[in-house]
């Protein structure tokens, strides 16, 4: 069987962060969808999605593959170029995009998007999962103050 790297790899976005094209892509089916006047259920309902599903797609946290990027052009009668017109140039497919040595601007930490990640859900999920009120705020606690720790960076 052949080794897994733990490295992930140079031509894709680190867990978690949606890469700025399934961005423009979501932001364009809400845009079509609210201008077709229909709600996140209802679209649902006609791709046999939940609307979270949608909301998904709408963000950018989950991509949109081909065939259900299809589904959407039909349903809300734009063609397939539509998710992808009017996309700003410093979100546009560019070597730039898939340099091995990307920085990103930000932290996705720092994102309004943090409450909705799979992370932040993994972490709330094991927090409310101890039954023990003492050992849960024990746990808080130290979360708090690992967050205001001083850690110097390893080289």
């Amino acid at each position: 069987m052949p080794k897994k790297s733990k490295k992930s790899h140079p031509n894709r976005m680190p867990p978690g962060v949606p890469h700025p094209v399934d961005i423009h892509v979501g932001a364009r089916v809400r845009e079509q969808r609210k201008v077709k006047g229909m709600s996140q259920g209802e679209l649902g309902d006609r791709l046999g999605l939940t609307f979270q599903q949608i909301q998904k797609y709408e963000r950018g946290a989950n991509r949109i593959g081909a065939s259900r990027l299809f589904q959407l052009s039909q349903i809300l009668g734009v063609p397939i170029a539509y998710f992808f017109d009017n996309m700003p140039d410093d979100v546009q497919m560019t070597q730039a995009n898939f340099d091995l040595d990307i920085e990103f601007a930000d932290d996705p930490r720092d994102s309004s998007d943090v409450m909705g990640s799979s992370e932040t859900t993994k972490l709330v999920t094991a927090y409310y999962t101890i039954a023990n009120i003492r050992k849960r705020r024990a746990v808080h606690d130290l979360i708090a103050a690992l967050s205001k720790a001083d850690w110097a960076e390893a080289s």
